[in-house]
């Protein structure tokens, strides 16, 4: 199965009754209208039931940096009320996670439960349809915990299960399955990508000296915090500012993942030739961004491409700069459906500004930096009272060698009803 998007057939339409921060979406399948209903209360499920989506949830994750831009998916098959089988989905084009839990079963599906994150698809795309797996396999119940909106499934593969008499029931842990595939499911409603800002600072906010210094900053576990970090993502920007500072390579060498694609914002395309990011463009691709049109950005262009990176021209903005929402649009149309931005103040600043930030993960050292010229990780937010700060929830505190690591999701106010 393919379950990656098809952003023309569906318009970038938002499927109804999308709120993303908290994943509450109702699903209206056209398919579905006139058969049962496919949400379920949770009073429908057993213990053994929910436990099982608990540990489909965890395998899921296993699979977290390497199936985009396919959807994060576990699989649990029950046999008599004990896990006698598990699968998850690892890579975009491999098996799916039905698939592998009832390969793993075997004759042990016969009978059983399968309880999965996600509804499987009953389509070809590069692997044949789940839906075919689970009906050969002989299991009579199906246990689902949310609906895949995209509009190649959506619905479809339930109502093909039923439709062969299989007892199937939907919503078992379905908050949970949502944050799963926050990324996913943000790229279907809106055509962008899920964006988390990551900064580390001074236990006095800084994220450099006055002269400059920010390398070390964090100490070593939250280097290879930093790390997992990015394997986690589909792709990590910076400004040029950030790169002629710390000359970065951002790949993934502390930690085990591959390299996602790099993003280099540089309006009037002035990156050096010397960057060391230039010699790692066969380890993985590089883009950078640009609306520089002058006969002379034309031959750099050209050097560049020479060089293996990929130049993507935009129309300016207003203040003469790369434009982010096309920037995004761009990415999540390539599949690039987690984005984690590595920039300075002025790239944090200008995705707080014009709300397209989603998350934040934030390390913070007990150094006291000081100075007067000396940067937050933040500019003007154009907020000039406290009641107009945006709010950080559903926070998360976590101890990293000498570190606080702070991640949460940026709140969204609920729109006025009149």
């Amino acid at each position: 199965m393919q379950r990656s998007l098809a952003f023309a057939a569906m318009g970038r339409v938002c499927p109804a009754g999308v709120c993303l921060r908290g994943f509450s979406m109702r699903i209206e399948s056209g398919v579905a209208r006139d058969a049962a209903p496919l949400h379920e209360s949770a009073i429908g499920f057993s213990a053994a039931e929910r436990n099982a989506m608990r540990e489909a949830i965890r395998l899921a994750r296993r699979g977290v940096g390497g199936t985009h831009p396919n959807p994060r998916v576990g699989a649990v098959v029950l046999a008599e009320g004990r896990v006698a089988a598990r699968g998850w989905h690892a890579r975009a084009g491999e098996a799916h996670a039905e698939v592998s839990a009832l390969d793993d079963a075997g004759g042990q599906a016969r009978g059983a439960t399968l309880v999965v994150t996600l509804e499987p698809c009953a389509h070809h795309g590069r692997t044949p349809p789940c839906v075919d797996s689970i009906l050969a396999s002989g299991v009579r119940r199906v246990v689902i915990g949310m609906v895949d909106p995209n509009p190649v499934v959506d619905g479809r593969g339930i109502e093909s299960l039923r439709a062969a008499g299989l007892d199937v029931a939907v919503g078992a842990l379905e908050a949970e399955c949502r944050t799963l595939n926050g990324p996913y499911l943000k790229a279907l409603a809106t055509g962008l990508p899920w964006v988390t800002l990551k900064a580390m600072l001074s236990l006095d906010g800084r994220i450099a000296t006055d002269g400059g210094d920010s390398r070390g900053l964090g100490g070593a576990a939250e280097q290879r915090l930093c790390h997992r970090l990015r394997a986690e993502h589909d792709a990590v920007l910076i400004g040029r500012g950030t790169l002629l500072a710390d000359d970065p390579l951002l790949t993934v060498r502390l930690a085990r993942g591959r390299t996602p694609w790099r993003v280099v914002l540089d309006s009037a395309l002035r990156i050096p030739e010397s960057a060391a990011i230039l010699g790692t463009t066969a380890e993985a691709p590089l883009i950078v961004a640009t609306v520089a049109t002058t006969t002379s950005a034309s031959s750099r262009v050209a050097a560049l491409e020479e060089r293996g990176a990929r130049v993507w021209r935009f129309d300016a903005d207003a203040a003469g700069q790369v434009p982010l929402r096309p920037l995004l649009e761009r990415l999540a149309s390539e599949g690039r459906y987690a984005l984690l931005v590595e920039g300075g103040a002025a790239v944090h600043t200008s995705f707080l500004r014009e709300g397209l930030a989603d998350g934040v993960a934030v390390g913070i050292a007990p150094l006291l930096v000081g100075g007067s010229t000396s940067r937050s990780w933040t500019g003007d937010l154009g907020r000039a009272r406290l009641s107009d700060a945006i709010e950080i929830e559903s926070l998360r505190f976590r101890r990293v060698g000498r570190d606080l690591w702070i991640e949460g999701t940026i709140r969204v106010p609920e729109p006025v009803h009149v």
